[in-house]
């Protein structure tokens, strides 16, 4: 009899082991559940990148408007017939000077 209960609570040990520590444990669970979770996050956000770059891009081959933007904000080109102004403004002095 001493040795079924000896038998029963060593594999009771055995059990609890496995479910706080070894494979498949809680902790083990309650890791991968906060993965799922941060990479949920990441793929809507990728999600919404991507249709942002789609409309982007659709709008480049719709029209001359997107191309013209572009072209003036990035590459720093005019019409012609239109005068480029660079206002720059004047460095801070130190208030030591």
């Amino acid at each position: 009899m001493r040795l079924l209960i000896a038998f029963l609570i060593l594999l009771v040990l055995l059990l609890q082991y496995r479910l706080w520590v070894g494979p498949g444990s809680l902790a083990e669970v309650n890791n991968l559940k906060q993965e799922i979770s941060a990479q949920r996050e990441e793929l809507v956000e990728l999600r919404e990148r991507n249709r942002a770059l789609q409309a982007e891009v659709e709008d480049l081959r719709s029209g001359q408007s997107a191309i013209e933007e572009r072209a003036r904000s990035e590459l720093g080109m005019v019409k012609d017939g239109e005068i480029f102004y660079q206002v720059i403004n004047p460095p801070e002095s130190s208030p030591h000077e």
